[in-house]
């Protein structure tokens, strides 16, 4: 049985992504450069996964002289819900309440963690 495609890309698609929803419009030598900044690649990856991602339809392009500027079709806000409803469908059975018990109890034992190492700091400067 094929595997059904996700619909949040990859993390290389997605970085390419943040570069246009920045950019609102660019070439690909333009989010080459703002992707080098965490991840440098060559011109013709990034054009590789660009063009896939208007296959995807995640994209869209229009010729400008010799050049082609990339569009996001999606923005930022959508595909985060999009991604979020991923999240809550599979790992919290599609309960909105779930996630948010979890995040709960992660703040909770985040800021134990920092007590109890605030704390400890405390303690080895008395010994001092």
């Amino acid at each position: 049985m094929p595997k059904a495609a996700r619909e949040i890309p990859p993390p290389l698609e997605l970085l390419c992504l943040r570069a246009l929803w920045s950019l609102e419009e660019a070439n690909v030598k333009q989010v080459q450069k703002i992707v080098a900044e965490s991840r440098p690649l060559a011109y013709t990856t990034i054009m590789t996964v660009l063009d896939r991602l208007v296959r995807k339809g995640k994209l869209s392009r229009r010729k400008a002289g010799r050049a082609f500027l990339y569009t996001p079709v999606e923005s930022r806000e959508e595909m985060r819900r999009v991604a979020v409803r991923e999240l809550l469908e599979g790992f919290f059975d599609g309960s909105a309440e779930e996630l948010l018990r979890f995040l709960d109890r992660s703040v909770e034992t985040r800021a134990a963690t920092a007590a109890a190492g605030a704390e400890d700091a405390r303690i080895d400067t008395v010994l001092l």
